[in-house]
């Protein structure tokens, strides 16, 4: 046991290469067979600590899980579970965690789960506990991650910044969003955000994706702590924190500006992958730096037209609705995009994203109308009721805008216009927005001085974590029903929908009247804080 022990603390400080390398030159050497053999041989003989150890030491130094040594140190650990003490479970929960399922392994993590449940009360260590909760998996009852949960937070205030960061990460392997627990970890972990290294700091935000934990104060902490070392990143492992950040929907602003500076200076390190991230990542987030716009659309532009005669059609589909979505054309790749759908390249019938893929085309197209310098405002607008009933969720809506205007007749509903583009409720205003104006049966739009209103009703998920900043497909909607004359109000619908009839008729009326409706204001929402 200590032999093996010896052998893997040895090989995991190593580099991958030097590993591999080692690993070869252990599995070749004559002695090590025979250790194995003993090790076979003296299985049922072994203290219980020696047992677990030399397991663990065998997975790790990478003897194959359907070898003979393996399986038999299983059946034994089974032999023996109850024999185990909390710190020997500790070290085979961790093993077990890294195996695949077969017979052995399934029945061991069985009995094992039993024990753990008889044990919870007694154990006092958090980094036994954590163990333990990555072992029970997600696949655990829910009352097993409860009592994990409750043992944890009896012992939360001594909990450290190691600490912190493995319950962090035991949580998100159990797939179990306990919010206090959840809360104490990104709290220490924001204290100590420096000392956490890049792999840790990735985890943790995928952790908080797959477990549905949206922490923007958290979210905060590990961007301003990677932009302001970003000289010490590698360009690379930012775009990783970048795409980290935008499968949850957070925008890290100074992080990106820092970043598309550093990418203009240098854009050779982007290749076809990182680009489509990056263009993936700037355009879901709704972010153009300020004050180098032309500079970073001319880079990505670019860095897009090297790869054309490499692109996939997907790939190029991808790219143009990416900078499109931004509000920039990028030429030459749209002329080539054109010409594969025109050849019916793009959309198979058969292809599982075509409804994906024709939605993006669709955004496109209707970038290339409205976002051409020579698109001039409409006299007219082509529209139509899609239908005169109105959802569930926007009925209270219909109701609050029936009581504060008097009449049905000031407002329209259900509004289809070209490209897809739907409005939920249209009104129209004097010139000086004092009074709302009745909508005529036969709307025929030729008063130009009346001002036309768009009033969307949008999902939490529609705007960046933490603030009322649109992301991408909202603000290109947005951008574009300015462009068709229509001033735009949009409301938060789950904010709206809690609000008492009194409250949401009053909420309507500051929307409709106040003349700072338009610019989108930075309004911090709750988080899980």
């Amino acid at each position: 046991t200590n032999c093996l022990t010896t052998v893997w603390r040895l090989l995991k400080n190593l580099s991958e290469d030097q590993q591999r390398y080692e690993k070869q030159l252990i599995f070749e050497h004559p002695a090590f067979v025979k250790l194995c053999q003993q090790l076979l041989r003296d299985s049922r003989r072994m203290t219980r600590g020696d047992l677990v150890f030399s397991l663990h030491a065998a997975v790790n130094i990478g003897i194959p899980q359907n070898t003979l040594l393996v399986q038999t140190l299983l059946r034994v650990c089974q032999e023996k579970l109850n024999q185990l003490d909390n710190r020997c479970i500790s070290v085979l929960a961790t093993t077990l965690a890294g195996l695949d399922k077969d017979k052995n392994v399934s029945a061991l993590q069985a009995g094992l789960q039993l024990l753990v449940e008889q044990r919870i009360p007694s154990i006092r260590d958090i980094f036994i506990l954590q163990n333990l909760m990555k072992c029970v998996g997600k696949d655990a009852p829910v009352f097993l991650k409860k009592k994990l949960e409750m043992a944890v937070l009896k012992e939360i205030d001594h909990l450290t910044f190691p600490n912190a960061l493995r319950v962090f990460l035991a949580l998100v392997a159990m797939n179990y969003c306990s919010i206090p627990i959840l809360n104490a970890c990104s709290k220490k972990i924001q204290e100590n955000v420096h000392g956490a290294p890049f792999r840790q700091l990735i985890l943790i935000l995928e952790g908080c994706y797959n477990i549905q934990y949206r922490n923007v104060k958290l979210f905060s902490a590990l961007a301003d702590y990677v932009s302001s070392t970003a000289c010490l990143w590698d360009k690379r492992q930012v775009i990783l924190f970048l795409s980290a950040f935008e499968t949850l929907s957070f925008q890290p602003s100074e992080l990106m500006g820092t970043f598309a500076e550093k990418m203009t200076e240098d854009p050779e390190f982007l290749n076809l992958k990182n680009l489509l991230i990056v263009l993936r990542v700037y355009s879901r987030l709704n972010y153009v730096p300020r004050s180098q716009k032309h500079l970073f659309f001319e880079t990505l532009h670019s860095c897009l037209n090297k790869y054309l005669p490499q692109i996939s059609n997907t790939e190029l589909l991808k790219a143009v609705y990416s900078l499109s979505v931004l509000g920039y054309l990028p030429h030459r790749a749209l002329d080539e995009l054109l010409q594969k759908d025109s050849r019916g390249e793009l959309l198979l019938p058969d292809d599982l994203y075509k409804e994906q893929k024709e939605m993006m085309l669709r955004c496109v197209k209707a970038c290339m109308e409205f976002d051409s310098p020579s698109f001039t405002k409409p006299v007219s607008v082509l529209t139509e009721n899609f239908s005169s009933l109105v959802s569930l969720n926007l009925r209270k809506a219909r109701e609050a805008l029936i009581e504060l205007l008097g009449d049905e007749n000031m407002f329209r509903q259900n509004v289809q216009l070209p490209y897809k583009y739907h409005i939920d409720f249209e009104i129209r205003m004097d010139p000086n927005r004092k009074k709302v104006l009745p909508i005529p049966a036969t709307d025929d739009h030729t008063d130009s001085s009346v001002q036309r209103f768009a009033i969307l009703f949008v999902p939490l998920s529609a705007f960046c974590v933490g603030t009322m900043h649109p992301q991408g497909k909202l603000a290109m909607k947005k951008r574009h029903l300015n462009k068709l004359g229509y001033h735009v109000i949009l409301i938060l619908n789950k904010k709206f929908q809690e609000m008492t009839n009194e409250d949401a008729v009053e909420f309507l009326k500051g929307k409709i009247y106040s003349e700072n409706t338009f610019p989108s204001s930075e309004v911090t929402v709750q988080d899980n804080n």
